[in-house]
């Protein structure tokens, strides 16, 4: 094979790869960073929910531009809770980034970022996630949540063992992709060089094939020139040479472009049928991350409705109080009128809603989602065996009721900030960073669902047209 022809081959080799990293494999990266994400934020969630960790008072302020791992410095007992506290925060803010900003591409993914990638994921030791681990954050999470699972109920212990099973599985499966991804930058460097500096006017390629020193004094003279701020490794322009002028180089070019082959799938592609209902099956766990969420807007609702409360706590009301508890009767319900915005009109009305009927349903929605979001729990069990249909009616139901739960938070949150008397607006807690975590769960749900139409409906017009195996 002349260099020519092998230069040619190769990069067009490259190019075809490059294409099946980013449009197969870096997705298949951000997929289980979402899984990794979800799992992180049941067990972060869960955590500040037992009060085990101090919440990140600078979160919301914080902004994330790169991957930056949490710190993984010593600290005292008595500075765990906010130390832990602030680089799950961190880590969590870091991860979020990563799955809905980040772009994940051969070329951002330079071996300098996959470092980082490599370093976040060793932040926190998922698959030795043990008591005992050297890593610091590592154990510390370990005892908390240990501490947390005992005299806890079967369904919390499953969540929590679940969640870190499956964060394992997702660094597993990313650590794997990335090393591939490393190995395979190594030829796209090759290939720009071919490409860049073998490729131009400048370049003697009558010279380059005397020998492999003249080779080597070619490329050196135009690499600054054609790579710019592209560092010079040795090792790498050695292969370049041994691919050009080793006396076992037919052999070396073979194996190269046969490690840059693309597996063709499609014959095997159109014989496995896709599994509709485990995407279904995806959509109904990602609820299983929302129960945190849910509570923790829930425990700010009621610690707001207790200021406004205050603020007409008369010595008549505290005796009726007690009267009530004292002879077992039910509270007076408690109405609030709360704006109501339609996103598609942009119009705001006015709803009545029913306070204590509203914290019951939140209670509700979150050991029901406790239970809907983990393999093995009853409640998934027994939706898990039913059929796509009624899956799919449950997961829509489920959407339509969230959608119209955030209404109903994002209102109260902007009743409660204007509700009180002046001097008791500081004592409100803001519902923005639940909703906006709700929200996400939500998102994600829809686009399985989404995904699960699309093909239902591709493969409804295929055997319209008398396809029966695409």
């Amino acid at each position: 094979m002349s260099e020519k022809n092998f230069s040619e081959q190769l990069i067009a080799a490259i190019d075809k790869k490059t294409d099946w990293f980013n449009s197969r494999e870096l997705q298949n990266v951000l997929e289980q960073y979402r899984l990794m994400h979800t799992c992180e934020k049941t067990l972060y969630e869960f955590l500040l929910k037992k009060s085990l960790i101090t919440p990140d008072p600078y979160k919301n302020d914080k902004k994330i531009s790169d991957i930056v791992p949490p710190e993984n410095s010593p600290f005292t007992d008595n500075e765990r809770s906010m130390i832990i506290g602030m680089r799950l925060s961190d880590y969590d803010s870091t991860l979020d980034f990563l799955c809905n900003y980040y772009k994940f591409s051969v070329s951002n993914l330079q071996i300098s970022n996959i470092k980082k990638l490599i370093d976040l994921n060793n932040a926190i030791q998922w698959n030795s996630f043990s008591v005992n681990s050297t890593n610091i954050n590592t154990r510390t999470i370990a005892t908390l949540l240990f501490n947390a699972k005992q005299g806890a109920d079967a369904l919390t212990v499953n969540m929590i063992n679940d969640s870190v099973s499956k964060a394992g599985k997702a660094v597993l499966a990313i650590n794997k992709s990335l090393k591939a991804l490393t190995e395979f930058q190594r030829e796209v460097y090759k290939g720009n060089i071919r490409k860049n500096v073998m490729s131009h006017p400048s370049f003697s390629a009558e010279k380059a094939a005397s020998s492999p020193d003249d080779e080597k004094v070619q490329i050196k003279k135009l690499f600054q020139a054609t790579m710019g701020k592209t560092p010079y490794y040795n090792e790498l322009i050695d292969e370049i040479i041994d691919e050009d002028h080793s006396p076992d180089k037919a052999n070396l070019q073979k194996a190269l472009l046969k490690k840059l082959e693309v597996e063709n799938s499609s014959a095997q592609n159109s014989e496995e049928k896709i599994d509709t209902k485990s995407i279904l099956l995806v959509a109904l766990r990602v609820f299983g991350a929302m129960p945190g969420q849910i509570s923790q807007a829930k425990e700010k609702i009621i610690e707001n409705h207790e200021v406004l409360e205050s603020e007409h706590n008369t010595f008549f009301e505290k005796l009726k109080k007690a009267l009530r508890k004292a002879f077992n009767i039910e509270e007076k319900p408690v109405f609030y009128q709360i704006p109501i915005t339609d996103q598609t009109t942009d119009t705001v009305r006015h709803e009545k809603i029913d306070y204590q009927q509203f914290i019951r349903d939140l209670e509700l929605r979150s050991r029901r989602y406790a239970s809907a979001g983990i393999r093995k729990a009853p409640l998934y069990e027994k939706i898990s065996q039913q059929s796509e249909e009624k899956i799919l009616e449950y997961v829509n139901q489920q959407i339509l009721e969230c959608n119209k739960m955030l209404k109903i938070l994002n209102g109260l949150d902007e009743f409660f900030k204007s509700a009180p008397l002046p001097q008791n607006r500081s004592k409100i807690k803001g519902l923005k960073m639940e909703i906006t975590a709700l929200k996400n769960s939500i998102v994600k749900a829809n686009q399985r669902r989404s995904e699960y139409t699309a093909y239902i409906e591709e493969e409804a017009q295929l055997r319209k047209l008398g396809i029966t195996n695409a």
